[in-house]
């Protein structure tokens, strides 16, 4: 379960993103309870602060899959952690100082968002060239798990550290923690690197990689199911903020509380997806079974009558979530060609973070006419039906095969075995 750790190339990688996660949760806390504290509680400017940091992502994510493909993904890598820290930096001493405005936060959302475009792409392309084709699953699944187990510990950090300090400290501590990265990759040996073939700089590039999809129908489902359920079901980054404050009245610690009970489902998500990588290769049913439980247990969470309840639903719902995320990010990673992994990976994200723009303004409009529980329903009935009517359109073109195995299969002649398996 731990086979990509062995690679020490990787192992500097996640121990340096672990502490740089927690300290990205930790801010994004800080910076949803800012954003409230400056509005007056206004979940519109909740989403418009989210709407600016991912509008980057829909102009400049394709793009910096280009360039993940053209030039050396740990230099880059390196540059983009520095530009988060400066914007982190800068967040916590205008907070710190006093001298924040709510113009101030909406600017450097969007400043953070052009640095968050290029990240992604080139982090997840990168993965690969660390561990080989071999560990790959793994590190994927290895990834998710350090990503949520510093979702378990940040928002609980936070919530304390804002109560005690106030968000502009919590801002300085996450410049601080990028630094574990940085570090981490400038320790890396690139002689021990599984370098993916260096595309040459030409035009056409990107329309080269978005032909490349085009042609593959089991990448464009995957796509297409990943915009319908993030676009609409995962906006947690506002929902649980407006839910928290609005909904049971509590103060920032009841928000990193609920952000950490996520994240203990999507903990427990990715440790299954580790177990997983070790056994099989993903597929389009557990991603199509996984997209539907998770629209439906978003519905259940948003009918739960009390604080209590409703966070423990939340566990569940961040389970399913995290299957279906680590499922299709694996099913991608795996299927592509090396020298397309940056563009394609590039597309991935974009649909993965690019409905935001529109999700979370609808998120935070939905909250203010019909109240604070309306995003988990009507986001969850969406994610619910989308994934429905894409299983079925997959069903029906014979992407995804639902098998029966009979008890007593096993114990029947080859021929008899095969023809079951034809019929079946």
């Amino acid at each position: 379960m731990l086979g990509a750790l062995r690679i020490r190339n990787y192992r500097l990688f996640a121990s340096g993103q672990v502490v740089s996660n927690v300290g990205t949760w930790m801010q994004r806390i800080a910076q949803d309870w800012l954003v409230l504290e400056l509005s007056g509680k206004d979940p519109v400017a909740l989403g418009i602060a989210a709407s600016l940091q991912f509008l980057p992502t829909l102009f400049l994510t394709l793009w910096a899959g280009v360039l993940a493909d053209r030039v050396d993904k740990r230099k880059l890598l390196i540059l983009v952690q520095i530009g988060m820290a400066i914007c982190a930096l800068v967040l916590g001493l205008l907070n710190v100082s006093g001298l924040v405005e709510l113009w101030q936060v909406y600017l450097l959302c969007l400043v953070f968002g052009v640095f968050t475009a290029f990240d992604p792409p080139v982090r997840q392309s990168f993965v690969a060239e660390m561990v080989g084709r071999e560990h790959l699953a793994n590190a994927v699944a290895l990834n998710s798990s350090t990503f949520n187990f510093a979702r378990i510990l940040g928002p609980a950090i936070a919530g304390v550290m804002i109560i005690w300090t106030g968000t502009g400290w919590v801002f300085l501590v996450n410049a601080a923690s990028t630094l574990a990265v940085i570090t981490g990759l400038f320790r890396m040996n690139p002689a021990e690197l599984y370098r993916s073939p260096v595309s040459a700089s030409r035009r056409g590039q990107l329309r080269a990689g978005l032909r490349y999809v085009k042609g593959r129908p089991d990448i464009v489902a995957v796509l297409v199911l990943v915009f319908c359920v993030s676009t609409f079901a995962f906006t947690f980054f506002t929902t649980l903020a407006i839910a928290a404050a609005n909904v049971f009245h509590r103060e920032a610690d009841g928000y990193g509380l609920l952000s950490t009970l996520l994240a203990v489902g999507s903990f427990s998500g990715a440790l299954l997806a580790v177990r997983r990588s070790t056994r099989r290769r993903p597929g389009l049913t557990l991603l199509v079974v996984a997209g539907f439980s998770f629209g439906l247990l978003e519905v259940l969470a948003g009918v739960m009558p009390t604080y209590l309840t409703f966070g423990l639903a939340l566990i569940p719902c961040g389970l399913a979530m995290m299957t279906f995320m680590n499922t299709a990010n694996s099913t991608i990673q795996l299927s592509v060609a090396p020298e397309m992994r940056g563009r394609v990976m590039a597309l991935y994200m974009l649909v993965f973070i690019g409905g935001n723009p529109v999700g979370a303004p609808m998120t935070g409009w939905l909250a203010a006419e019909f109240g604070g529980r309306s995003p988990f329903i009507v986001g969850g009935l969406i994610a619910a039906v989308c994934t429905a009517v894409c299983g079925w359109i997959l069903a029906r073109r014979g992407g995804i095969r639902m098998r029966t195995r009979l008890p007593w299969t096993r114990r029947v002649r080859p021929a008899v075995t095969a023809e079951l398996a034809s019929v079946d």
